[in-house]
């Protein structure tokens, strides 16, 4: 991977805010409740904290320029990392026993949000 420099890392955290911010209004106007920004654990970030009638779903975005780049934007890497933050912190949220999620939000310019739900289902 190429550093980056300052700058870059501004835009790429600028673009990612906005990302999310996309996803919680499409969220929302599937009936979702926003419980929760950017909740920082020491295993990693979960993007969105979202809820509706009986389930909490721990949302990772990812935004890409192109929409053919984004069959590579999750992996199962990535997914283990927000997994291991979600475990730290899931009692906090699902507090009447509600069923909890994690869920992927692919986005890139001109294409409608693609919600992948359930897209963890780690191996017992």
């Amino acid at each position: 991977m190429i550093p980056r420099t300052p700058q870059q890392r501004h835009e790429a955290d600028q673009r990612g805010r906005e990302a999310e911010a996309e996803a919680a209004m499409y969220l929302a106007a599937q009936g979702w409740r926003v419980v929760a920004e950017r909740v920082k654990t020491k295993a990693g970030e979960i993007d969105l904290i979202v809820a509706r009638s009986g389930l909490v779903a721990f949302v990772e975005v990812k935004w890409r320029a192109r929409a053919a780049s984004l069959g590579d934007a999750i992996d199962e890497r990535r997914l283990r990392r927000v997994a291991a933050a979600v475990e730290m912190v899931w009692q906090d949220y699902a507090v009447q026993g509600e069923d909890i999620r994690i869920d992927v939000i692919l986005l890139a310019p001109g294409r409608k949000p693609t919600h992948i739900e359930n897209a963890w289902m780690p191996l017992s």
